[in-house]
């Protein structure tokens, strides 16, 4: 039995040690990680990081060297019909047939697939917004409805979890915050995970909960999105009247840092324990400090994964 069966029943994919191997090389090595019921969670790594690799050994496109993936408590290299039955994706653009329209598309993929009934189609075409377009030839729709109509194609056997790579490559801004928001809805009304590879680390942010950062086919770290290493301090920007009299009233504060200041801007910034801001606002009160705008600093997505990484570029 395989030891994944018994986690958290939140847990709908654990990937175990995955690894795969070309030549002498590793381009996946020793991969491991748990996505759970009901959250987006974001791929992310450099230019040949291992990311497309990784996801076509989840759906089973290539075969793992080492380890393996299972999927509601089936394996993918032992029992890969159950398994997959509980994944619906979009590896590459989706394809359908373009003389016809979505809905008869849809109606195709319910005729090779089994439990599939007319309004299990009807709700995942309201699902992701395609009412008004169903009955339209598919040749007519743009990328970003094209798009939909996969997610919606891919949802139809009510998967556990959904995997797309790059699903927003070639959308415009509007499209890429339409299919921003469909996954979210997916993720909180169908109660579906979804695992989403992409290079735009701004929507990424923005759309997903917990990020996965792989370099050279090996975990770099998991992070929830903003969170911080060290989760007890804060770093925050004062704006004020005057820079020079917040430094002269916290510079015998060992509990406080100043990390920056900008005299032009009237704003300083200073670290310190979450539970001493309101002290600290105080302690400025009393020295006379008129306090304007107080402002949490969070690090972008874009600035912690060049710091997870090195620098390197992403792909």
């Amino acid at each position: 039995m395989n030891a994944s069966i018994n986690k958290p029943s939140s847990v709908v994919l654990s990937a175990e040690k995955i690894t795969k191997t070309i030549g002498n090389k590793n381009i996946v090595d020793g991969l491991s990680f748990d996505i759970h019921q009901g959250e987006v969670v974001g791929l992310l790594g450099p230019n040949g990081a291992g990311k497309t690799t990784t996801i076509r050994m989840i759906v089973g496109l290539i075969k793992m060297s080492q380890g393996d993936v299972i999927v509601r408590g089936h394996s993918i290299r032992n029992q890969f019909v159950k398994a997959i039955r509980h994944i619906g994706g979009i590896i590459e653009n989706p394809e359908f047939y373009p003389y016809m329209s979505g809905y008869d598309n849809l109606k195709q993929y319910q005729r090779m697939s089994e439990g599939i009934n007319e309004s299990r189609i009807n709700e995942v075409i309201k699902l992701v917004g395609l009412q008004d377009a169903i009955h339209k030839k598919v040749r007519a729709y743009s990328l970003g409805m094209r798009q939909r109509l996969g997610i919606a194609q891919a949802l139809l056997h009510e998967p556990s979890i959904l995997i797309l790579d790059e699903p927003t490559n070639g959308l415009d801004p509007a499209g890429i915050r339409e299919m921003r928001d469909y996954l979210k809805l997916i993720a909180r009304e169908e109660g579906i995970a979804v695992l989403v590879s992409s290079h735009l680390l701004s929507e990424m942010e923005l759309m997903c909960s917990r990020v996965i950062v792989i370099q050279e086919g090996k975990l770099v770290t998991e992070r929830p999105i903003g969170s911080e290493p060290q989760n007890d301090l804060v770093s925050v920007t004062f704006r004020v009247n005057d820079t020079q009299q917040v430094l002269e009233a916290v510079h015998t504060l060992d509990e406080v840092k100043v990390i920056g200041v900008q005299p032009e801007r009237n704003e300083v910034g200073l670290q310190v324990k979450d539970e001493m801001i309101p002290q600290l606002i105080k302690i400025l009160g009393d020295a006379g400090v008129a306090i304007y705008r107080i402002e949490e600093m969070k690090q972008s997505l874009e600035e912690e994964f060049l710091k997870w990484t090195g620098g390197n570029r992403i792909a």
